[in-house]
């Protein structure tokens, strides 16, 4: 007889949140570095665009050999269609790593409260132990409107155990005390407020129980619809395909491009440099070798990688009329 497997229990598990930009993608790879090498991390990654690019980010920089576990749930907040589009991937994400921790990445625009309120349901308390909710804010948008007023940048601040100002090195005088005296107001408790540049925290602050988890009560739906996963889909004869998606102010677009497509490096970083967007994320395949790119409205960063299956790119931007998908395709070698 086949013995069964042992079960999954108390997973320490965070959720690391922000809004678009803010720099979750990079703090991420900055805490897998910290990984002890004979630990398994799994990290659930949810992107608002239907193009599944984080994955092919982190998979280039961190194999399952090294320990660290990736899984996907692109195309809208994963909370939502009563949260079985989170479910279903976590679930297959925890049977084939079996980690000492789980990471979860909420897209930017999503709802970062029902995502707890998923993690926190009956069927997980025994297989989850939700430590420090962790939401990164860039302090110099704490002043904008577009910002405070949008309810997804709200309610990670709402969420959070430990505030980490991000991308300090860019602040003007005055923009910490912003952000500590906004957070000050909108909490109920004092929580920790700390700063750091380019996603680089001291990993300790995952540990501990979190006090938002504890809190949540509610399970709130709200429904996209369900549609197909294009991340899955064949290609056709043209070998590229292009999805678009929008909500919650914003829309993105976004191309999986087969794997014998070719890109020539130096048209693509021109291409690339050229976009204006809230968010750039990509992983190419040229004939350099392979490469990320990672763009916030700040700076564009490339770096290589060690693997990429096929090429994506996916942006998000407040109006994603100006993309040029003929531009794009120049790019190809």
């Amino acid at each position: 007889m086949k013995s069964k497997p042992d079960p999954i229990l108390a997973v320490p598990t965070n959720i690391i949140t922000g809004f678009l930009g803010v720099g979750k993608t990079s703090a991420i790879l900055h805490l897998l570095k910290s990984k002890p090498n004979n630990e398994r991390w799994a990290v659930l990654v949810n992107e608002f665009g239907e193009i599944g690019v984080d994955g092919s980010l982190f998979q280039g920089t961190h194999s399952e050999k090294s320990g660290v576990f990736i899984s996907e749930v692109p195309g809208g907040c994963m909370c939502c269609v009563a949260g079985l589009p989170m479910q279903i991937g976590l679930n297959q994400l925890l049977a084939r790593a079996k980690p000492q921790r789980l990471i979860i990445e909420p897209t930017g625009l999503g709802h970062p409260k029902e995502v707890l309120e998923v993690l926190s349901a009956i069927h997980y308390q025994d297989v989850l132990d939700i430590q420090k909710c962790i939401t990164l804010i860039d302090a110099r948008k704490v002043c904008d409107p577009r910002y405070t007023q949008h309810n997804s940048f709200n309610q990670q601040i709402d969420v959070a155990d430990v505030i980490v100002g991000n991308k300090q090195d860019l602040y003007q005088v005055g923009d910490q005390t912003h952000l500590e005296n906004y957070v000050n107001e909108r909490k109920q408790r004092k929580i920790p407020i700390l700063f750091s540049s380019h996603g680089k925290f001291d990993p300790t602050i995952l540990q501990g129980p979190s006090e938002t988890a504890k809190a949540i009560r509610q399970h709130h739906r709200h429904d996209y619809g369900r549609r197909p996963n294009i991340n899955d889909a064949p290609f056709p004869e043209c070998g590229f395909l292009k999805i678009k998606n929008s909500g919650e102010g914003f829309q993105s677009i976004g191309w999986r491009f087969s794997p014998n497509k070719i890109f020539d490096r130096k048209s693509l970083l021109s291409y690339l440099s050229g976009i204006q967007a809230e968010r750039m994320k990509a992983a190419f395949i040229t004939h350099d070798g392979i490469f990320g790119y990672n763009a916030t409205a700040d700076s564009l960063t490339e770096f290589e990688l060690d693997d990429c299956f096929e090429s994506r790119i996916e942006v998000i931007s407040s109006n994603i009329d100006g993309i040029s998908e003929l531009e794009l395709l120049k790019c190809l070698a």
